[in-house]
């Protein structure tokens, strides 16, 4: 996007096409090679997950079998309970690696009832009990019962316990055998025996295992028709009681009802051989799966669209995980979001655009940085200038604001029409979200009507458009347009007709201003670095001759000029200088025969200490000029004899160009990007302001219609969107990059650069605390929502806690959020203040315990119900549609819901404002998009109210103030019931038109 331009008395004109350099082409492969070996690693997580979950299926399988058989749960307990038995084994270990059977002459031992089913109602009375008995935690028991059990017999087939007569399906055999890759810690498991002498046998800690998933692995396993979570039984002709009907089915598969609130517990025993070897081995096992799982149950597509989006570093995939979970993946790195309960079927969500929409209110802001001639005063009564994508008519009495919008890039440049209603603006090139570039152009529009009347050089210019000008002596009729190429191509252009009369190169070196002559539409002037050039055009061709210094001494800038009223020029330079220029006669005695005559300095006037930046005529021929370094405005009699003079204050800047409103009134721009209006005698007062510099931070009051800024410009701005102006500002050593307003509204923090936070009081503006977190920079400030924490989230991965008391104006550490790999990027607090949810740069959601001691929540799978206070964080399974297919976790840059929970608006780094319905928990959710900004969108906050959007550009510079029109209905909590309703369907809304 545009980006400032070099300083003010130091522009280079020796731009060229900048091309990709052996280290840029170095960093692309770099980056294409970590790219691979975070799939590598997400591939890698996920055989490990499948393994964790083959692990969980064994004891599940082995208990739902013996209820399906209880004589196998006798015979095992016969096996296991008896001393003789010394050829059979039972092994298992705390990571539930499953329980292997020995086979024996027991099993054919089994007498199948008359109902064909192998043991009866006693028989299953026993199996509970049985069960009962292997699931206890009293480790004495076990360990008396058991002795030690030889290795020299075969393993049990689990599938010997099944129903005589019955057909198995291959699939359902196949899960009854051993898990491969089990064998190594089987070997494990006789080393420790071995070393370790006798053997004893305990419980080990209990896990607990979420209903979804037990659900899900009994219709894994039941699939095949013998037998179902509801029915142990399966295809059995006998017939359950009502009793039996009733009463759930005692044992760890029994169905768990949504309401319940008691978890399913799985408990697995542990053989303790050698202790220190056991430690080390699932010390290993828990760092290299534990860590790792997830509890989505389809890994066969998750390790498919693995596969199938390695070939895009940037790709983002949807998978959904089987009512409980969805994954979406970022660079090639998976992202788990937990889907709440109050969703029955997430596929049967539709997804549609908020009935609310946005409408440009007031923009905040002038650029006076690095423009030049870009303020001017129409008979209407209101001034017209840029910032970013928009023109503004600003009415400096009434104190409105109207916006011209049909730029799609940075505006650069302006100018009036003769006739004082046509405006021209041109802007710059830019590039869209794929990199690709934006053909600048050159619009004439009725300021009246605010309609485009016509569009001049789309695909013509390079770059950008520099500088545009009317004719004067046609009306009006050519336009003349300077481009941002090597060359600077000077053309004109026919206003009506929109086609190009001529063309020519001017030169290598920076252009700063173009004009017709006033008196002779043939008589073009530009002027830029070390240079004055007097262009003649005749039958569609162009003549040049150069300005002679002579004698003088030749300035690095010619900054602007203007024509007197006796047809001279008059040029205002670096050096502090205004240069008179006239036509002198050929020079025949130096220059011998065919001399043509020249353009020299008639005259030299002292005029500013530093550069002159503008210069403009009043009526009667005076002049007004206005300097760089002392910023003074001098008032010069047509003699050029100084007459009347002011200095603007120093907070303002320099002055950027002069607008004459009626000889008297002035209206001046600034390079600290301001607006004043004044007169000599009674000074100037600014009616525009804004940041100069990239600014992040921005804040709203939680019950006052007013908001907080800062950014790299070191400014903290107070802004009123009542009354559209900035209250206060304040100037920091060092810059701020994040604000948060406590709950009571009387102070506000602000986090710096350096790791300085400061409390400021809004009414005294004074520093009521101060406090320092690390030496790396802060990215976010947030009180919880009773204003008895602040959370203060750093780049040097932690997130410092501190308790608040004194009404905002006290702080004290209380703890520290250590978990994150990356830098902290967003975070919110739950609606009780006791939990927080945090994002970082690498893509990772992390849930915290603050009440708790700042813990890290290490299942997830909890938060999925929580409901929070905001709603900041980039990453959440409520916003997921927020983001693009492609995106590459670094395109959005912040995100807000609403206070009414119905939207959410997103800030993104292609210049646009999005507007999507909360919650929008799937890909491709539609949105509203608004564009007006001419650089990233650093940030959006709503009002406390939701009655208007707050939008903040990075490098224009730029605040736009949005009115949320429409909506209606609902209000706070009531997302979660749309959600679990959500059923109409929508494709993405068209934009909405602007005016």
């Amino acid at each position: 996007m545009d980006s400032s331009t070099n300083s003010l008395d130091d522009a280079s004109a020796d731009s060229s096409a900048e091309f990709p350099d052996r280290a840029s082409m170095m960093e692309v492969r770099l980056q294409a090679q970590e790219d691979e070996i975070t799939l590598l690693k997400s591939s890698l997580a996920d055989a490990l997950r499948r393994i964790r979950l083959h692990d969980q299926l064994l004891p599940i399988l082995k208990q739902q079998l013996i209820a399906v058989n209880p004589a196998a749960a006798r015979v095992l307990n016969q096996v296991c309970g008896s001393d003789g038995c010394n050829n059979r084994k039972l092994s298992s270990s705390s990571a539930g690696d499953g329980i292997r059977l020995s086979a024996n002459s027991h099993v054919s031992d089994l007498v199948s009832p008359p109902n064909g089913h192998i043991g009866g109602p006693k028989s299953l009375k026993q199996s509970m009990a049985t069960q009962d008995r292997s699931t206890q935690t009293d480790p004495a028991p076990l360990a008396q019962e058991r002795a030690p059990l030889s290795r020299r017999l075969q393993s049990l087939n689990l599938e010997d316990a099944l129903i005589p007569g019955e057909p198995v399906q291959e699939g359902t055999r196949a899960k009854l055998h051993r898990v491969a890759g089990l064998e190594e810690e089987d070997e494990e498991q006789e080393e420790d025996e071995e070393g370790g002498g006798e053997l004893s046998w305990t419980s080990s800690v209990e896990e607990p295992i979420q209903p979804t998933t037990i659900r899900g692995l009994q219709r894994e396993e039941f699939h095949d028709g013998s037998c179902s979570p509801d029915d142990p039984g399966g295809s059995s002709p006998s017939v359950r009681t009502p009793e039996q009907n009733l009463t759930p089915r005692p044992g760890p598969l029994c169905p768990i009802q949504e309401g319940e609130k008691k978890p399913l517990v799985r408990r697995n025993s542990e053989k303790l051989g050698n202790p220190e070897k056991t430690r080390k081995r699932l010390d290993k096992k828990a760092a290299s799966s534990a860590n790792l799982l997830t509890r989505s149950p389809s890994l066969e597509s998750r390790a498919k669209e693995l596969i199938a989006g390695s070939g895009s570093p940037a790709s983002r995939r949807g998978t959904y995980g089987q009512g409980q979970s969805i994954k979406m993946f970022i660079r090639g790195r998976p992202i788990t979001m937990y889907i709440p309960s109050n969703i029955q079927n997430y596929e049967e969500l539709k997804m549609e655009p908020p009935s609310e929409r946005l409408e440009l209110d007031w923009v905040y802001g002038y650029r006076g940085r690095d423009c030049r001639a870009n303020l001017y005063f129409l008979p209407t009564g209101e001034a017209v200038y840029f910032i970013a994508c928009v023109v503004v008519l600003y009415h400096i009495n009434n104190r409105t604001q109207r916006h011209y919008r049909k730029h799609t890039d940075c505006v650069r440049c302006l100018t009036v029409h003769p006739d004082k209603v046509r405006v021209a603006s041109g802007q710059t090139a830019g590039v869209d979200k794929d990199g690709k570039p934006l053909q600048p152009c050159v619009h004439i529009w009725d300021s009246a009507t605010l309609v485009t009347l016509q569009q001049i050089g789309l695909g013509t210019f390079q770059r950008g458009v520099g500088s545009v000008a009317f004719s004067f002596t046609d009306s009006g009729a050519s336009l003349c347009v300077i481009d941002d190429s090597n060359e600077h191509m000077l053309s004109v252009w026919d206003c009506n007709k929109g086609t190009k009369i001529a063309e020519v190169k001017s030169t290598n070196e920076a252009v700063f201003e173009v004009e017709f002559n006033p008196s002779d539409s043939s008589n073009i002037i530009t002027c830029g670095k070390s240079h004055v050039y007097f262009w003649t055009l005749r039958d569609g061709q162009f003549t040049k001759k150069q300005g002679i210094f002579g004698k003088y001494k030749k300035p690095k800038f010619i900054q602007c000029f203007v024509f007197s009223l006796t047809g001279d020029v008059l040029t205002g330079d670096s050096e502090g200088n205004i240069l008179t220029w006239g036509k002198s006669a050929a020079d025949i005695k130096t220059l011998g025969k065919g001399a043509k005559e020249t353009f020299q300095i008639m005259r030299q006037t002292r005029a500013h200490e530093g550069s002159v930046f503008t210069l403009c005529n009043l009526q009667g021929g005076a002049l007004l000029s206005g300097g760089g370094k002392d910023r003074k405005i001098i008032r010069w009699s047509a003699d050029l004899a100084p007459e009347r003079e002011c200095e603007i204050p120093e907070k303002y800047g320099a002055v950027r160009t002069i607008a004459d409103v009626d000889g008297e009134e002035l209206l001046v721009g600034t390079t600290r990007n301001a607006v004043l209006r004044g007169t000599f005698s009674d000074g100037f007062v600014a009616i525009v302001q804004g940041h100069v510099d990239e600014m992040w931070g921005l804040a709203t009051h939680p019950s006052q219609n007013i908001f907080l800024t800062c950014g790299h410009d070191r400014q903290v701005c107070l802004w009123n969107t009542e009354e559209h102006k900035l209250d206060w500002s304040i100037n920091l050593e060092e810059y701020g990059l994040c604000a948060g307003f406590c709950p009571n509204g009387s102070v506000v923090s602000v986090g710096l650069n350096s790791g300085r936070w400061l409390v400021l009081d809004l009414l005294t503006r004074e520093v009521v605390s101060e406090s320092t977190d690390g030496n790396e920079q802060l990215s976010v400030m947030r009180y919880s929502p009773d204003g008895s924490f602040l959370a203060v989230g750093s780049h040097d991965n932690f997130i410092y806690i501190y308790t608040v008391t004194e009404f905002g104006r006290r702080y004290t550490r209380f703890g520290k959020c250590n978990g994150h790999s990356s830098f902290i990027t967003h975070l919110d607090w739950s609606k009780d203040g006791k939990y927080i949810m945090s994002n970082s740069g690498d893509y990772e959601i992390l849930y915290w315990d603050i009440a708790g001691g700042c813990k890290l929540l290490r299942n997830r799978y909890e938060s999925k119900d929580r409901e929070w206070a905001s709603y900041t964080c980039v990453l959440g399974f409520h916003v997921m549609g927020v983001w693009l297919e492609g995106s590459d976790g670094t395109d959005i840059n912040a995100l807000c819901r609403s206070h009414s929970e119905r939207m959410v608006a997103v800030a993104d780094d292609f210049c646009k404002v999005h507007l999507f319905h909360y919650p929008c928990p799937k890909p491709k959710a539609p949105s509203h998009k608004y564009e007006g900004h001419g650089s990233h969108v650093t940030n959006v906050c709503f009002t406390h109210s939701d009655s208007h959007l707050l939008s903040m550009g990075g490098k224009d510079t730029c605040i736009l103030q949005w009115r949320v029109l429409g909506g209606g209905g609902g209000g706070v909590g009531d997302s979660r019931e749309r959600l679990a309703s959500a059923s109409s369907t929508s494709t993405s809304s068209p934009e909405p038109a602007t005016g």
